[in-house]
């Protein structure tokens, strides 16, 4: 049975967190490769623990992978549930929101609010 959430691995759901930044707002939750709390430019686009991949309804990041279980989305905000396993194989599950930035930044919350982030698109 997967467990909720706790504050230890919400940093998981941010990094999952990852689903996406903006192509326009149709384009929201698209798949792509992203960086978190960094410009995906220069050194932080190279760096492996900063990237986060989505493809469909899969977030692949350093901390694990995860799969978007349900997503709901309310204009600029996309409400999703997602699971994920981490290290160890361990299986968590918890409630996130991505929401659209003026700058097509994404930022993202996790829903113990633990783990606050920012998602920006890398061009390739």
């Amino acid at each position: 049975m997967p467990k909720r959430f706790s504050s230890g691995t919400a940093v998981v759901a941010l990094v999952a967190l990852i689903a996406a930044t903006a192509q326009g707002e149709e384009d929201f939750l698209t798949s792509g490769t992203y960086t978190k709390d960094a410009a995906c430019q220069g050194e932080a686009a190279k760096r492996e623990d900063l990237r986060v991949r989505i493809t469909g309804n899969k977030i692949e990041s350093s901390m694990g992978d995860c799969t978007i279980l349900r997503r709901n989305r309310d204009g600029r905000t996309v409400a999703a549930q997602i699971e994920c396993k981490v290290p160890g194989d361990q299986v968590i599950m918890g409630d996130v929101t991505f929401t659209l930035r003026d700058d097509n930044a994404i930022d993202f919350d996790d829903q113990d609010h633990t783990s606050p982030g920012v998602l920006y698109r890398c061009a390739n």
